[in-house]
């Protein structure tokens, strides 16, 4: 009798289902837990919403500290902080030089037309480049993308490169309105460079990001049927809306982020948010910052580099094994390398 069947591991993996709605886990088609039609019918997914933002808005009460009123007024009205002119010019400018002569490896995304880039900033890279180790923890660009994400601890930051339109392929998926997961979480961006509307800027509908009557309805709605869906993000949790709803959602249009250079973005991404349309071959160039915590956990956390040097070295040798089992079935891994060139290709574009 063959014991290691698909059918023994679908078993084995039930213990790790029904915990799975007490961390951060949002996959519907696959957890039939998370995305059981009946449990949500009678308020799972809602129940993890409100003692999600329960938990995140304890959290920020340690925070507050970090941001100034204004800011964080802001915020909570908008869902997003956007503070233009951040750096005096000359810094830009060494910034800049320091991010065009960024050495170390360089990873790549395909999502339908679009390719992005990004290269990993952990510690040993930021010792090479003082300018962008003093960016990376200035108190502003800090203490922000730590309040919004709730989190004290030390976010992921990258030079990432997007580049629209320079391959065959589906529409970018990036390009649809969205919520990236059921909790609030944090995303921010330092533009390097003028960011038009032909560059596809970063869009946020304004608003989004609160946890009212109608959003509750809409999520209440979706959690139902989310195990069925088949657009290849919202059955993973990753909810689309369309712009049509939005009114119905009582929320404004969408606002993109066409900005100039030397300007910062941090948002709640649990708000609906996309990647602005663009021209094929525009180009976007920026510093990009990440951060995601088990979203029940009460405690910020701890600002502490041993916790980033630990984190940075795991995701490494996820991205390896990653690599290994997508070369054995003879396939390129969703985050693969790519020469370090390619993270400055079509500069200026």
């Amino acid at each position: 009798m063959k014991l290691l069947t698909p059918r023994f591991w679908h078993w084995l993996r039930w213990p790790a289902w029904l915990l799975s709605p007490l961390g951060s886990g949002h996959d519907f088609a696959h957890n039939p837990v998370i995305g059981s039609a009946l449990l949500n019918r009678f308020g799972l997914h809602l129940a993890r919403l409100l003692l999600a933002r329960l938990m995140t808005g304890w959290r920020r009460l340690f925070l507050r500290g970090l941001l100034d009123t204004p800011l964080r007024e802001a915020f909570h009205r908008d869902g997003f902080i956007e503070v233009r002119d951040f750096l005096p010019q000359a810094l830009l400018e060494e910034l800049r030089a320091e991010v065009a002569a960024a050495e170390g490896e360089v990873r790549e995304c395909i999502q339908g037309d679009t390719l992005t880039h990004r290269l990993l900033l952990d510690a040993r890279t930021l010792r090479r480049m003082p300018v962008l180790r003093a960016l990376t923890g200035h108190p502003v660009f800090a203490g922000a993308v730590r309040y919004v994400g709730a989190s004290n601890s030390v976010p992921l930051h990258y030079i990432q490169s997007i580049r629209n339109g320079v391959r065959e392929g589906r529409p970018d998926p990036q390009k649809v309105l969205h919520s990236d997961t059921f909790h609030p979480t944090v995303k921010a961006w330092f533009f390097l460079e003028e960011v038009p509307p032909e560059k596809g800027p970063f869009t946020y509908v304004p608003g989004s990001h609160r946890l009212d009557m109608a959003r509750l309805r809409w999520e209440y709605r979706r959690s139902c049927v989310a195990a069925s869906l088949r657009d290849g993000y919202s059955e993973k949790g990753s909810f689309r809306v369309e712009e049509e709803e939005l009114p119905g959602l009582g929320l404004p249009p969408p606002r993109a982020f066409a900005v100039p250079a030397n300007t910062l973005v941090v948002a709640d991404t649990s708000g609906m948010h996309c990647r602005g349309q663009a021209l094929p071959g525009a180009r976007r160039l920026e510093i990009w910052a990440y951060s995601r915590l088990n979203p029940f956990n009460p405690w910020p956390g701890m600002d502490s580099a041993l916790r980033g040097r630990v984190y940075t070295a795991l995701l490494r040798r996820k991205w390896q094994r990653l690599d290994r089992l997508a070369a054995a079935r003879g396939e390129l891994s969703s985050w693969h390398p790519v020469p370090a060139s390619e993270l400055h290709r079509d500069a200026g574009s």
